[in-house]
């Protein structure tokens, strides 16, 4: 009788640890007008209308506000897309990264 070569795979289970998260936020200045904010809110970070509009109003009463948190790399491709855009329309509007 022929002898079988048998192999066993061994495996190893690999714990992967969640992505640091970082929060985009929008800080007020008195440049860049409301509408611009909620658009960028919209289209960059698929805020709603009313969610755009709440979260443009605190920022202009409190002086920033939380767009989202996010993995690193996320929020900060979110962030340069908004700033990208701030710059050829002329506003200076800030946008910081705070690990949470």
């Amino acid at each position: 009788m022929p002898q079988e070569n048998t192999r066993f795979a061994e495996r190893t289970r690999i714990q992967l640890d969640a992505p640091e998260q970082f929060a985009v936020v929008f800080h007020n200045d008195d440049f860049t007008t409301m509408d611009f904010v909620m658009d960028v809110l919209i289209n960059i970070f698929f805020k709603s209308q009313a969610d755009a509009c709440a979260l443009m109003l605190k920022v202009h009463e409190e002086g920033r506000g939380v767009a989202g948190v996010y993995p690193l790399d996320i929020a900060r491709s979110k962030a340069t897309k908004a700033l990208l855009m701030a710059r050829e329309e002329g506003f200076p509007l800030k946008i910081t990264l705070e690990k949470v």
